[in-house]
């Protein structure tokens, strides 16, 4: 079994392609991917991107998916400290890094900067392998 962390592009990627990983996958995200995903669709609607049954299709999607959602002190204490040790504002993407690190083989991730960064502190995949 392979264990990626997806980030809130790649839940919603899946989802608007109605996609699933493949069964000897586990997918794994932190606990904040719910809320992320939530304000991405709101925020898609409200600027006329989707319709409102567009994003709950989604929503519901990505509820569906076998997503093991993970946020415990270890991962918020390792998540401050990759923070801190690239330099960001904020422990969002750390979070997603500090998961990898601590309980998955790969990130899946559609955001380049973000793979730039975390090139060689993590082992990163490419979408296509979660469905292919």
């Amino acid at each position: 079994m392979t264990r990626y962390v997806i980030t809130p592009e790649v839940a919603l990627r899946l989802a608007e392609e109605g996609a699933v990983a493949r069964a000897e996958h586990q997918l794994l995200a932190p606990a904040l991917i719910r809320s992320q995903l939530l304000a991405r669709l709101h925020q898609a609607v409200r600027q006329g991107e989707l319709t409102k049954k567009d994003a709950e299709r989604r929503l519901d999607h990505v509820r569906r998916l076998r997503l093991r959602l993970l946020g415990d002190r270890v991962l918020q204490r390792v998540a401050w400290s990759i923070a801190d040790q690239f330099g960001w504002d904020d422990t969002f993407a750390a979070e997603y890094v500090a998961l990898t690190q601590l309980q998955a083989d790969a990130l899946v991730t559609l955001d380049g900067e973000l793979a730039r960064s975390v090139e060689g502190v993590v082992a990163l995949a490419p979408f296509e392998a979660l469905t292919s």
